[in-house]
């Protein structure tokens, strides 16, 4: 959310020392050791231990929203005008009401539900959580030979969309910031792996980079730059002729001289100017 899930600077700046001195630090929005998950990526689940939990749909949208907001204990007003813009407030509040009532035991778990206010409850993780700590590790690190101890568990936890298909206004906005988030880190851990000789993992971040958004030049760079120095020239080409037809039929332009020098020796156009063709 736009609001301070915590202490923003603070949170950011206890993230990267933990990050920078090799130790995972839980971030200050997420207690361990929980039985009660809250999915926001790919889709929306609660889950209790190994077993799903069905929500009905008014009342997902609560936990959806209370996850967003980490620890931060968020007025009941605020998720009522929220969730409910178009409603006078007294109804709102008698929406809200009722969507934490319809909640099972089992939902209610993951909420510490006051009077005035509504808050995760101590021990309910987030996915979303775990995947932001994973993309600001990558992003904070000073060295650029450090890398996550898993790359497909990395690469994974930082492929998915947050709540695709949620079009309410608050969602979108998280969803673009997640974007943005993931995205800097893919193409990041992208470019660290490819300095470390480790070609086909560099393949995949890229990969999943552009997967997030095809027309990102910076993620398309990652891809070709990671298809030739694993010396794959086919593959590099087939990959910018497809961004730039893309990029042509969709928005009317060209790839920058930048991404077209990258190719550049690889395919010169018929013309005889150095440029590959589409």
């Amino acid at each position: 959310m736009h609001y301070e899930h915590v202490d923003g600077a603070e949170a950011a700046g206890s993230q990267a020392s933990s990050a920078a001195a090799g130790f995972p630090a839980y971030a200050t929005c997420e207690w361990p050791g929980s039985g009660v998950r809250i999915d926001v990526l790919g889709g929306f689940g609660l889950w209790v231990g190994d077993d799903p939990v069905a929500v009905p749909a008014g009342s997902e949208r609560v936990l959806a929203f209370v996850a967003l907001c980490c620890r931060a204990a968020v007025p009941r007003p605020l998720i009522a005008g929220t969730l409910w813009p178009e409603t006078a407030e007294p109804r709102a509040c008698t929406n809200l009401r009722s969507a934490l009532a319809r909640l099972r035991t089992e939902g209610r778990r993951a909420l510490d539900i006051g009077p005035a206010s509504v808050c995760l409850a101590r021990g309910t993780t987030v996915d979303l959580h775990h995947a932001q700590r994973v993309a600001r590790r990558v992003l904070a690190s000073t060295d650029p030979a450090r890398l996550p101890g898993s790359i497909p568990a990395a690469v994974e936890a930082l492929s998915m969309d947050l709540l695709p298909g949620w079009y309410d206004d608050w969602a979108q906005l998280e969803a673009e910031e997640w974007r943005q988030l993931r995205l800097h880190a893919l193409e990041t851990l992208a470019g660290r792996l490819i300095a470390a000789g480790r070609h086909a993992e560099a393949v995949s971040a890229a990969h999943a980079a552009v997967h997030a958004d095809p027309l990102r030049e910076s993620g398309q760079t990652r891809l070709l730059q990671a298809h030739l120095a694993e010396g794959n020239r086919s593959e590099a080409l087939h990959a910018f002729r497809r961004y730039s037809r893309r990029l042509h039929e969709e928005l009317g332009l060209e790839p920058t001289e930048r991404l077209r020098g990258l190719v550049a020796e690889i395919s010169p156009s018929p013309r005889g100017d150095g440029r590959p063709g589409r």
